[in-house]
């Protein structure tokens, strides 16, 4: 009798109708393995990744993936077994951190609370080395005070707002956890934003996400769990220098006083101008990289779910439809970025006299208009350098064209607004009627774009719009919203950093980590690269002796 072993398997492949139940789901797996020649009686079977076909609108399928778990012969474990049954053994990689014996010569601090800060001191306050975690905005809940105070009387707190705060960025957007990387910690990321509070959903679906509403209660509590591990937790503490002293640890000047540590984790967003600012001061190493620059879209919800599910629009196993669209024809990308469906469009400036828009939307996307960034792809050429510098260059170029759609929409953060139809054919004053403005509740203004954008962002968004009217009936419909302006879509640079020990290069007690640092694109991989940062930490370094 051949030995048998605890096993995991994928088994993938399953087409279904979206009115298929999981049951059904199952039982379509359990059969597949049995035509296979897979003895099914002892397995446990449960949905694993479900996904939306939506290529043909006349026969939208539900696509799945279902875990087989159980003990398995080798004769089963076959390689022409496994193609039979379009299955394969599930590699589940453990977070096993190794933990160096240098000792620190003080706590590890970690600038900023988004997603990379949050998973990096959460690793390392679950390793014993009471990291202190600062931040230049707010608590979760003073910050959604003056969020929603921005969005009533236009009056900014520069220090709390959409970009800063716990959470970061990420706390007032879709809760997107879509990413491009192909890493095993994702699976961690998923399963800790889980334990702290976030749907179990987002472990099945391809598509993830958590909602504002949501994530807001998630960092709450992993900030809790930071502190009850030994950790310190500081709101209103802004990073404006550092020294590197000869003993090997760094004297941190912040907006509340000085700080000691032994390292210091830069995660500090995309907007931390003046951050950024300081660092190349301090000769950190750091080049400019692409960004993009555009408008946000708004459509009826209803209009995207009839073109991309026909018939099946609003079932709810599908739940609201969204898409990603691209071309690249021109040469220069035109591409959606942070699709919200049933979501809003908000203020998301953090700098006085500029205007910034971003996406957002609740875990239920139950709001009226979809919208998303259409987004202009900006090269390191196309930058002009700032006293030779590109990186001041790029942080330039965003700059002035929020000033530029400040002034369009008159001041007072009120948000220039055109019909797509307007903006197409180079004329204004079309007011919106059936697809109404979220941006503050309507607090903007009919006009152009003419000074706002350069031309060859206008260009390559008029093309952008006609491309996609091709590929989603509706998309380019005359009445859709266009606001101004998306530039915060990535940080304009990167601070370079060795790919081994993860320290800034020249500076040994610097890890520079996260969106802002140029290393990841979302809420996903941002927490992916602090884990991948506190890692690096931890082999070098003992736990803190210190509390």
């Amino acid at each position: 009798m051949m030995e048998a072993e605890a096993t995991k398997l994928l088994v993938g492949g399953i087409s279904v109708s979206p009115d298929a139940d999981e049951k059904e789901i199952l039982k379509k797996a359990k059969d597949k393995m049995k035509r296979a020649g897979f003895s099914t009686s002892t397995l446990h079977f449960r949905l694993y990744k479900k996904s939306v076909d939506a290529r043909k609108r006349d026969r939208i399928r539900l696509v799945c993936t279902v875990l087989a778990e159980g003990a398995f012969s080798k004769r089963e474990l076959t390689e022409a077994r496994l193609r039979a049954a379009d299955a394969k053994l599930l590699a589940e990689e453990k977070l096993d951190p190794v933990l160096g014996s240098k000792p620190m010569r003080g706590r590890p601090l970690v600038v900023g609370m988004g997603p990379a800060g949050l998973f990096a001191a959460l690793l390392l306050a679950r390793n014993g080395y009471a990291p202190i975690l600062i931040d230049r905005g707010a608590s979760v809940e003073e910050r959604v005070r003056d969020v929603e105070g921005f969005k009533k009387t236009g009056v900014l707190n520069p220090e709390s707002n959409i970009q800063f705060g716990a959470g970061g960025a990420g706390t007032f957007s879709d809760g997107k956890l879509v990413t491009r990387i192909h890493d095993a910690r994702c699976g961690f990321v998923l399963q800790t934003l889980c334990e702290f509070g976030a749907p179990e959903e987002i472990l099945v679906k391809a598509k993830p996400h958590v909602g504002t509403d949501l994530l807001r209660g998630v960092v709450s509590s992993m900030l809790e769990e930071i502190e009850r591990l030994g950790g310190e937790v500081r709101y209103h503490c802004r990073m404006d220098d550092f020294e590197e002293l000869a003993d090997g640890s760094l004297r941190i000047r912040t907006s509340c006083g000085d700080l000691a540590c032994g390292a210091m984790i830069l995660a500090l967003g995309h907007s931390a101008r003046d951050t950024y600012a300081r660092l190349l001061e301090k000769n950190v190493a750091m080049e400019p990289k692409p960004i993009s620059v555009g408008v946000r879209v708004e459509h009826l919800q209803r209009d995207m779910d009839v073109a991309l599910y026909g018939d099946f629009a609003g079932h709810p196993n599908l739940g609201p439809a969204e898409y990603t669209l691209s071309d690249t024809s021109t040469g220069r990308g035109v591409y959606t970025f942070c699709m919200c469906p049933g979501g809003e469009v908000v203020a998301a400036a953090s700098e006085e006299g500029g205007l910034v828009v971003n996406g957002m939307s609740n875990h239920a996307r139950s709001g009226k208009n979809a919208n998303a960034a259409v987004a202009v792809s900006v090269g390191c050429q196309d930058i002009v350098p700032v006293n030779g510098s590109a990186v001041l260059g790029a942080i330039a170029f965003q700059r002035q064209i929020e000033r530029a759609a400040y002034a369009a929409g008159g001041g007072a953060y009120v948000a220039p607004v055109m019909t797509l139809g307007d903006f197409l054919q180079g004329k204004r004053g079309t007011e919106p009627s059936r697809i109404l403005p979220s941006y503050r509740d309507g607090k903007v203004k009919v006009t152009d774009f003419e000074g706002v954008f350069p031309q060859f962002v206008k260009e390559s968004l008029r093309y952008g719009f006609a491309s996609f009217g091709k590929k989603i009936q509706g998309y380019d419909a005359p009445d859709a919203i266009l606001t101004a302006a998306e530039t915060r879509t990535s940080a304009p640079l990167r601070i370079l950093r060795d790919a081994e020990t993860m320290n800034a290069l020249g500076h040994r007690l610097l890890y520079p980590c996260g969106e802002g640092a140029g290393y990841a694109g979302g809420i996903t991989s941002a927490a992916v690269d602090g884990v991948r940062v506190a890692l690096a930490l931890m082999a070098h370094y003992a736990p803190s002796k210190e509390r």
